[in-house]
């Protein structure tokens, strides 16, 4: 819950203004104390002042405690004031200031610097702190922090090394190293356990054989992420007990016998029906490449048995919107800060380039080589990197996800981030030409043969759908543009409204309607979107509008 506090009328107007956007609650200021434990982010249209001395008695732990921004009067500034990164309040100072106009103000050092901090890696790899967390954060932001990744985690971009490293930052989920003051643990969680018992297993036996992962095979239980057995022990007393808060995930005995085990027994399988409980619970649950670095050790009716999870490296496919900023989703600014290496057209690179943080890896290239960047992205991804793999308008649509996705394997998480496409931005500037039925068409037959383009045409003509043209005309394709406008001059009264977009949302942007036919497939060029209407559509004061084709009762 995100909650606003205001006490002014001017403070009052601009919280109305937020409110609806965020998902926030406009409160009391004697609510406070009430709701600051429930509270994931407070906003207060206060003077930084009387903000701080209404929090300060709440504040408990940066971990658990809720972001705090601050606005003042004049809707000039929108403070990070505390909580910037754990709390989410420097992402939502960001929101607010989008909201009001205002202007984000961002003291946290790393993001001040525009690079990677200690707390959001940390927070990228799920992982607990273990040391001078100070000193570490100090070091990465100055350059002399040695990150070591021997599991190899796709890891955001990080500050390159200046000189001789001072401290060490190593992610690992063995015990630490203790080497003292220049030696910081990031521990993430990369452990299934399995468990296989007796019925009636105590607790303390169940726990103290886990303990045995920690003393005698050096792995941090904290670095336990689930615990797995078979579905008959999914009510087992005393395994529920000594690993809570964990859940207990549980398999059917046929879907557990079909995994390979290094020490099956027989005894095992004409108990349950599968020859291995612990090990094959936790490489089944740990999935695709794990590694059994605990084979099966017995305590007191029980056995456990430790899998880790393999880090896959991680593509996003971040779609870039038609080009102004503000028409850009903040996922994707997340994602190209998130990426170490970004990968994508030279011209839209540059779009971006002032988004990126120090260390960020650059692979651009020019008009024509998609297939060949895709490609890259994915090889990129499968070694282990965060990449991300960039384009105009949204990456799904006539872009650059198809072909990454045709070859990208299940060894690599993907993410995908919608961005607004060329029919979104065109329609939003003509008026409301998609409100019913419509179809995207791509003329251009780099790809696709004209006469299947032409039948596509033809069926939209028919089916008497609204039309968006993409790639509409170029110096060499000159006349499908024309061709496919004569087919719908045979389904359409002649009066339909036909709208075209240049350049939406970039310097020299371009709108113009014209009846069908009087459109002139001339006007138009790559640059340019071209939207049909259905035989519905018509202009309302300049606009283009297509019924919805019901009525409100």
């Amino acid at each position: 819950m995100i909650a606003l506090f205001a006490v002014t009328d001017a403070g009052r107007r601009a919280a109305a203004e937020v409110a609806p956007v965020l998902g926030a609650e406009v409160r009391a200021l004697d609510e406070l104390a009430g709701l600051w434990p429930d509270l994931d982010g407070a906003v207060f249209f206060l003077a930084t002042g009387a903000t701080v001395r209404l929090v300060a008695p709440l504040l408990a732990d940066k971990r658990t405690d809720p972001g705090v921004v601050c606005v003042d009067e004049a809707r000039r500034f929108a403070v990070a004031l505390c909580g910037g990164h754990e709390g989410g309040a420097n992402a939502l100072a960001a929101r607010v200031a989008t909201v009001l106009g205002a202007e984000p103000v961002v003291t946290t050092a790393s993001d001040a610097a525009g690079s990677t901090g200690l707390d959001e890696l940390a927070a990228v790899l799920d992982a607990e702190i273990d040391g001078d967390a100070a000193a570490a954060g100090t070091a990465l932001l100055d350059g002399t922090a040695l990150v070591e990744n021997p599991l190899g985690f796709p890891l955001p971009p990080l500050p390159p090394l200046r000189g001789e490293p001072r401290h060490t930052i190593t992610i690992s989920d063995r015990a630490a190293p203790g080497a003292a003051p220049a030696w910081t643990v990031l521990v993430p969680k990369t452990l299934v356990v399995g468990v296989g018992s007796a019925r009636g297993v105590t607790p303390d036996a169940v726990a103290a054989t886990l303990r045995r992962v920690e003393t005698e095979f050096g792995f941090d239980l904290r670095a336990v992420r689930a615990v797995a057995s078979v579905d008959l022990k999914a009510d087992e007393a005393g395994i529920l007990a000594a690993i809570a808060p964990h859940t207990l995930h549980t398999y059917a005995a046929g879907v557990l016998a079909g995994v390979e085990v290094p020490n099956p027994s027989e005894v095992v399988r004409a108990e349950v029906g599968t020859a291995s409980v612990a090990e094959a619970a936790a490489l089944h649950h740990a999935g695709p490449g794990a590694e059994l670095v605990v084979e099966k050790i017995k305590g007191d009716n029980v056995t456990v048995a430790v899998a880790r999870v393999r880090p896959r490296g991680r593509l996003a496919i971040v779609g870039l919107g038609p080009g102004a900023a503000d028409l850009r989703v903040p996922r994707a600014d997340a994602e190209l800060r998130r990426a170490s290496i970004v990968v994508g057209l030279d011209q839209y690179v540059d779009q971006v380039r002032h988004l990126l943080r120090p260390g960020t890896e650059l692979r651009v290239s020019g008009l024509g080589e998609e297939e060949q960047r895709a490609a890259d992205a994915v090889a990129l991804a499968a070694k282990g990197h965060a990449v991300a793999l960039i384009g105009s308008g949204d990456a799904g649509i006539y872009a650059m996800a198809s072909p990454a996705l045709e070859g990208a394997g299940a060894d690599i998480d993907v993410v995908g981030v919608p961005g607004v496409t060329a029919a979104l931005s065109s329609s939003a500037l003509l008026g409301a030409p998609l409100g019913h039925d419509h179809v995207l068409i791509s003329l251009s037959d780099l790809h696709t043969p004209w006469p299947v383009i032409e039948q596509r045409v033809a069926a939209a003509a028919a089916a008497d759908l609204v039309t968006v043209f993409y790639n509409p005309r170029s110096r060499d394709r000159h006349w499908q543009l024309g061709a496919a406008i004569d087919a719908f001059r045979t389904h359409r009264p002649p009066q339909t409204p036909v709208g075209a977009v240049r350049q939406s949302g970039r310097a020299g942007q371009r709108v113009w309607t014209a009846p069908l036919a009087e459109f002139d497939p001339a006007e138009v060029d790559m640059l340019t979107t071209v939207v049909v209407g259905s035989s519905t559509t018509r202009m309302v004061a300049g606009r283009m509008v297509t019924p919805r084709g019901y009525r409100w009762s």
